[in-house]
C-alpha cells in the first residue's frame, strides 16, 4: 500500500487565490502531497491589494490544528501569515505538542501592496516562540532585516544576517535574494556552518504575488516526501522559477504565479 505524504499549512486565506493557504494547497497538490490547513486570518484582497484583514481567535486556530493532526497527521508543516503574538504562541504550542520537527517558517510580514500582515509586537513572539522550532526559515530580505536587525544590500550582508537569524534557533536559514539589485538573483541557504548558493536569472514580470508562500509550500511538500533539505530547497527553487516564468497573467495588479507549473 502506497503511503501518501501529508503536509499542513497554518496561514491566512487569500481571497484572490494567489497566496496564503490557497497557494499552499495548490502547490502541495501539484507536488503530489495531501494538504491540510489551519486558517489564521481571512483577508479580502485581489491582485491590486489587501482591503481587509480579519484574524481568527487563537483558540480557533488551535482547534483546527489539533483536529487535523490528531487524526490525519502531517510529515511536514509550514506557517505563513500569523498576524499577532497570541496566534504565534498558540501555534508554537501545537507544534511542540504534536512533535512536528519538519517545520518551515515563512515569516510573512508585509503584502506586495504594503499592507501589514504581522503586528509589530508579534515580531518578538515570532523570534522567541516559533523560530526555535523551525527546520528552516525562509525570509525575503526586508523580513531578514527585521529579524536580524541588520541592513542587507550585498550578498555578504545576506550571509551576516543568516548567521544572526540562525542564532535565534532555526536550524536552517534560507535567504531569498530577490530584493537585491542586478540581473541575477542569488539565494543563500545556511545550516549553521556552511553556505549553499543558488542563482538564477531575474524574470521581468509584475506577476509575482504569493512567491514566498508558493516557494515555502514547495519546500514543505518536498520535506514531507522526505527529500533531503538541500535537495528540497533546490527543487522548491526550480518550482517557483517555473511558476513565475509561466504566470497566468491574471488581474490588473500583481498577479499570481502558476501553481500548476511542471518541473523535473
Amino acid at each position: 500500500m502506497t503511503t501518501i505524504a501529508k503536509a499542513m499549512t497554518i496561514a491566512g486565506s487569500d481571497s484572490g487565490g494567489g497566496a496564503g493557504i490557497q497557494a499552499d494547497l495548490k502547490t502541495f497538490h501539484q507536488l503530489g502531497v495531501y494538504g491540510t490547513s489551519a486558517i489564521t486570518a481571512i483577508t479580502a484582497q485581489n491582485t491590486k491589494g489587501v482591503a481587509g484583514v480579519y484574524p481568527l481567535p487563537a483558540e480557533a486556530v488551535v482547534q483546527q490544528i489539533s483536529e487535523v493532526l490528531s487524526d490525519i497527521g502531517a510529515e511536514a508543516a509550514k506557517t505563513g501569515m500569523l498576524f499577532n503574538a497570541e496566534i504565534i504562541e498558540a501555534v508554537a504550542g501545537e507544534i511542540k505538542k504534536f512533535g512536528l520537527d519538519k517545520l518551515v517558517v515563512d515569516p510573512v510580514m508585509i503584502a506586495k501592496g504594503g499592507a501589514k500582515l504581522l503586528q509589530d509586537e508579534a515580531i518578538a513572539a515570532l523570534k522567541r516562540h516559533l523560530l526555535p522550532l523551525a527546520e528552516v526559515v525562509t525570509p525575503n530580505l526586508p523580513e531578514a532585516e527585521c529579524l536580524s536587525g541588520l541592513q542587507i544590500v550585498t550578498p555578504e550582508q545576506m550571509r551576516e544576517a543568516a548567521r544572526a537569524i540562525h542564532q535565534l534557533g532555526a536550524r536552517h536559514v534560507m535567504m531569498k535574494g530577490g530584493h537585491l539589485q542586478g540581473d541575477a538573483i542569488v539565494d543563500i541557504l545556511f545550516d549553521g556552518r556552511d553556505f549553499y548558493e543558488m542563482a538564477h536569472g531575474r524574470i521581468q514580470t509584475r506577476h509575482t504575488h504569493g512567491t514566498g508562500c508558493t516557494f515555502s509550500a514547495a519546500l514543505t511538500a518536498e520535506l514531507a516526501k522526505k527529500t533531503p533539505l538541500v535537495q528540497a530547497v533546490e527543487k522548491a527553487n526550480r518550482f517557483i522559477v517555473a511558476a513565475i516564468q509561466t504566470a497566468p497573467q491574471i488581474g490588473e495588479g500583481h498577479g499570481p504565479t502558476n501553481h500548476w507549473a511542471v518541473v523535473d
